[in-house]
């Protein structure tokens, strides 16, 4: 089974006419590099000579910077941040890469998620990460700070073709929230995708979901190897969130879209080569996706221009980003699907 290069050149060139929404847990990734100088004295730790901080966009705040890139901006995100000087050093990220932060809502008890990442080399040899330290609140929001999101889900959702519910299961997007989320899209008949990596029981009422092979199997109870098993899972996850379609993404052996009405599309990795750094392709993934569903593009072929995306960002280290050009750029001249 082929596709329709044409038709795929013709809906990523409308990506960027797409308002999308993040909800979620949104996060920062703080890059500390510096070259090893010594061992301490104090301890047999190195000591490294600091030479610059990066900040990357993470969690759920990478999947808005993934589509900010395709649609210049029209992009805004809903979440929590501390009052820490992380909150700022975040907001100032997304400044940068252009995406409305306006509805950022400060929780004096939480800590801003983030992710520090101190890497060190050597003279003439590749730099590599030391440690990680990350700073995160793991307990659900307060119910004041619940009440003020949906306020801004409220007032916000109208305006947008899309939402993206981003879950990485650090407190931010509570039953409330998801809920206040998929009523007020449907009151307005806006699209709803979610990517979350566990209880994807959650969600009834959402456009579709994304989850990870084996996030899928750990929550159907069983392996997916076959096409009968992608579509007994694919139908379990259906009935449980009345989507439209569900996209499994498997890593090196690509993607698998099954919709509502039981057909089954496996889509391959378009360039196995060249694999650098997978981190935050799966937020590429739901971004690229999100943004095709939301100018009208069938589960398939959004699932493909996700692909196609992902392939792109995993040549690059930590979480990267593409545009609408390399896409067109990397499309292979025929994609063959199994059905």
């Amino acid at each position: 089974m082929g596709s329709d290069k044409e038709k795929l050149i013709s809906i990523i060139k409308r990506l960027g006419d797409a308002k999308i929404l993040v909800v979620g847990d949104l996060a920062l990734d703080e890059m500390v590099y510096g070259d090893t100088e010594r061992i301490s004295r104090e301890a047999p730790v190195l000591i490294l000579q600091h030479t610059h901080t990066k900040f990357i966009l993470g969690g759920a705040s990478n999947a808005a910077h993934n589509v900010s890139k395709i649609n210049n901006g029209k992009v805004s995100v809903i979440g929590v941040v501390g009052d820490d000087y992380q909150a700022n050093d975040l907001k100032q990220a997304f400044l940068k890469a252009d995406i409305d932060c306006s509805s950022l809502i400060t929780d004096k008890e939480r800590k801003t998620i983030t992710k520090t990442r101190i890497s060190g080399s050597c003279s003439h040899s590749i730099t590599q990460q030391i440690v990680r330290i990350d700073r995160q609140t793991n307990t659900p929001i307060s119910k004041e700070t619940e009440q003020k999101l949906i306020q801004e889900i409220e007032r916000l959702v109208p305006e947008y073709d899309a939402i993206i519910l981003s879950d990485y299961h650090i407190g931010t997007l509570s039953d409330d929230i998801i809920n206040a989320v998929i009523s007020t899209a449907k009151k307005f008949n806006k699209k709803v995708v979610v990517d979350a990596q566990r209880n994807l029981n959650r969600y009834y009422g959402v456009t579709s979901l994304t989850p990870n092979l084996p996030d899928t199997q750990k929550h159907v109870g069983f392996y997916l190897r076959t096409k009968e098993d992608f579509l007994k899972a694919g139908a379990i996850l259906l009935d449980q969130s009345g989507a439209e379609a569900v996209l499994i993404t498997c890593g090196a052996e690509g993607m698998v879209v099954v919709d509502k009405n039981g057909n089954y599309t496996h889509i391959p990795v378009f360039n196995k080569a060249e694999v650098f750094d997978v981190t935050g392709a799966g937020d590429t993934v739901t971004a690229l996706y999100t943004l095709a569903l939301a100018v009208g593009a069938e589960p398939v072929y959004a699932a493909i221009i996700g692909n196609i995306a992902a392939g792109i960002v995993v040549k690059q280290f930590g979480c990267a980003t593409t545009t609408v050009d390399e896409i067109i750029d990397s499309m292979p001249d025929v994609i063959n699907l199994e059905g």
